[in-house]
């Protein structure tokens, strides 16, 4: 049994290792960002709060001021957090997929429970301004959907995100196939869009991927 972290990993070697295909057409994605979800008068208004921090300094923030000053409020204000799923941070997730035993430390999880996570669902990445971080954010976000994939042992789809800097991209793993979004930036109107996404994805959850 081979070992990697996470952060070893690019799309490519993903790809060759597991027999994965990056797709451009996805349907599960299609209608994740079709989904019409109201965003109240004061969302609206603090997430233009949050955004206005962001444009000021965060360019020069480092990864832990992104995650608390912007990504986890912007998150958080979608309602994630009940007595049945959970937005969980920094914490460790191991599994194994083919002939690797993956591992590594995820920035963001939703999952089942409330005190910690049991059933993932959604796995999220954040780097801070550029992938000369250590790791590739897309694959680092796809290896630990891989693992939530085998954990999960079923055929319903797992969700992502990784965000570098003020860029958000959203993914789905369904399968062996996996799609990734356009460029969401957080600096412009496309906020909205992006709280939309988050905020859809409780419904998501909720309405498709717990048994």
């Amino acid at each position: 049994m081979k070992t990697a972290n996470f952060k070893d990993w690019d799309l490519t070697s993903l790809d060759e290792a597991f027999g994965l295909e990056q797709i451009w057409e996805c349907e599960l994605l299609a209608n994740w960002q079709k989904m019409q979800i109201e965003i109240g008068e004061f969302e609206k208004e603090h997430l233009l709060t949050l955004q206005a921090s962001l444009i000021r300094g965060g360019k020069a923030w480092n990864e832990v001021e992104l995650e608390n000053k912007f990504i986890s409020p912007v998150i958080m204000m979608a309602k994630i957090d009940d007595l049945k799923i959970g937005y969980f941070l920094e914490r460790p997730l191991k599994g194994i997929v083919g002939d690797y035993e993956l591992s590594g430390i995820v920035d963001g999880i939703i999952a089942t429970g409330f005190r910690d996570p049991k059933k993932p669902f959604f796995c999220m990445h954040e780097y801070k301004r550029s992938v000369e971080n250590q790791g590739s954010p897309d694959a680092q976000a796809l290896a630990a959907m891989l693992v939530v994939r085998e954990k999960n042992n079923n055929e319903k789809p797992i969700y992502g995100l990784y965000v570098v800097g003020l860029i958000w991209n959203f993914m789905v793993l369904n399968g062996n196939q996996y799609c990734v979004s356009k460029d969401y930036k957080a600096d412009n109107e496309d906020i909205f869009a992006i709280f939309q996404m988050i905020k859809s994805l409780k419904q998501i959850i909720l309405r498709d991927l717990i048994d």
